[in-house]
């Protein structure tokens, strides 16, 4: 796509003033790039660009060739089949793989202690399995949460049920259905590496994220560890950045130790850029671009 086209089909007037200086070639590096939706959540929230936009942003304006999409972006259209085929042309036009969706379904909790319930959460799940196959992506991310009163192993069993579930119903489709440690109980390593080996089916796994580490509001988790124990069971990782100094480094995190990890894991799935911090616009120094960069040094280093 040209550039003067991008720009007359892009509703963000950020974009007007804006040159491409981030397609660059780059050095090969041991991972593969992906870049998550999350980290333009303002500019969605705004309508300054829309879902149908976001992989040509990624792919024209941040030099990703892969995205990773939030179901609250598009939450009305779950059902949408002329909606989600748009999409997937867009994509196969642009030459972009759609790898996940993220699904934020907290209102039908995966490990409530009601079997109804739990069965309920596993239906809606499906919805967005069966819209994540028909966009191609290998699986969608879930959340491990309703099990508030339980104990540590009454909670891990609870969610262990919706997991077969969903191992089950994706399992013809030869898709993934990944957790992502996303706060109490699922942001200690100890306890969802349990849930692995409790469901134990191949197309279940985890999504290390670096930056979830709170598993109360007094407590936080070692993030080394949690990654430490999370990615022998990874079948995404979310290298989310919140924070940089001056020097282009996470002001909180050392990325070159977690990425050590992810590669001595022998991941070679995808890793996702994922900026939580505040997005001051799309220019040389937002927080995506930051995050694409630190990423891109240390898998230099590391490869």
């Amino acid at each position: 796509m040209k550039r003067r086209q991008f720009l007359k089909n892009t509703t963000q007037a950020t974009f007007e003033a804006m040159s491409l200086p981030y397609v660059l070639k780059e050095s090969p590096i041991f991972l593969k790039k992906s870049q998550a939706e999350w980290s333009l959540r303002q500019p969605l929230r705004k309508g300054e660009i829309s879902n149908l936009d976001f992989p040509r942003v990624a792919k024209e304006f941040y030099g990703i060739d892969a995205v990773e999409y939030v179901n609250q972006f598009f939450i009305d259209k779950v059902k949408d089949q002329a909606y989600l085929k748009e999409l997937k042309n867009r994509t196969d036009d642009l030459g972009v793989t759609n790898v996940l969706i993220m699904l934020d379904l907290w209102e039908f909790p995966t490990a409530s202690p009601v079997e109804a319930e739990r069965i309920k959460s596993a239906e809606k799940h499906y919805e967005w399995i069966d819209a994540a196959h028909t966009l191609g992506c290998h699986g969608v991310r879930i959340n491990a949460n309703g099990y508030e009163g339980k104990t540590p192993e009454e909670a891990a069993d609870l969610f262990v049920d919706t997991l077969i579930r969903l191992s089950d119903y994706t399992k013809a489709a030869d898709m993934n259905i990944m957790v992502e440690n996303h706060g109490n109980y699922s942001s200690n390593g100890k306890w969802l590496a349990m849930g692995m080996e409790k469901a134990n089916r191949e197309n279940v796994g985890t999504l290390p994220d670096f930056g979830n580490i709170r598993i109360s509001k007094e407590e936080e988790y070692d993030r080394y560890k949690l990654v430490e124990e999370l990615m022998p069971y990874a079948l995404g990782v979310s290298a989310k950045a919140q924070e940089f100094n001056k020097k282009g480094e996470e002001a909180n995190m050392d990325y070159s130790r977690l990425m050590t990890t992810v590669k001595e894991a022998g991941f070679d799935g995808y890793v996702g850029i994922e900026f939580g911090g505040k997005l001051e616009g799309m220019h040389k120094k937002d927080g995506v671009m930051l995050t694409k960069k630190l990423l891109q040094r240390v898998g230099s280093q590391l490869s």
